[in-house]
């Protein structure tokens, strides 16, 4: 029940988000939940790929770099899904951040945090 209720929250919040910010498109609510069930698939497989990677990289900038991480886990998401779209590399690290500190808010907020 926890991870549905993850799966709308962030669903919402990327509808949320698209509709606030320019150069995020998302089709539909259903669009939304596939981005936000691709999202969470890659962050559990393919972030930490990056992660160890790009460790020197990640230390030398004292963690700034994991914020590029998952700007370039945001377009593998526009790759695969049909109806979600960000237009630029800037967008999608905005996109990021606005949706991790949603997340962490709302889940906060919800009693449903880590």
């Amino acid at each position: 029940m926890k991870i549905l209720l993850r799966l709308l929250v962030t669903a919402a919040l990327v509808l949320l988000i698209a509709n606030l910010l320019t150069g995020v498109h998302v089709a539909s609510f259903g669009t939304a939940i596939i981005v936000a069930v691709v999202l969470g698939l890659l962050n559990l497989f393919i972030k930490p790929i990056l992660v160890i990677l790009t460790l020197p990289v990640t230390f030398i900038t004292l963690g700034l770099f994991l914020l590029v991480i998952n700007a370039i886990i945001i377009l593998l998401c526009t790759n695969i899904v049909g109806g979600f779209a960000v237009d630029s590399f800037w967008t999608a690290l905005i996109f990021s951040v606005i949706l991790s500190v949603l997340q962490s808010v709302t889940y906060r907020i919800l009693g449903d945090d880590k």
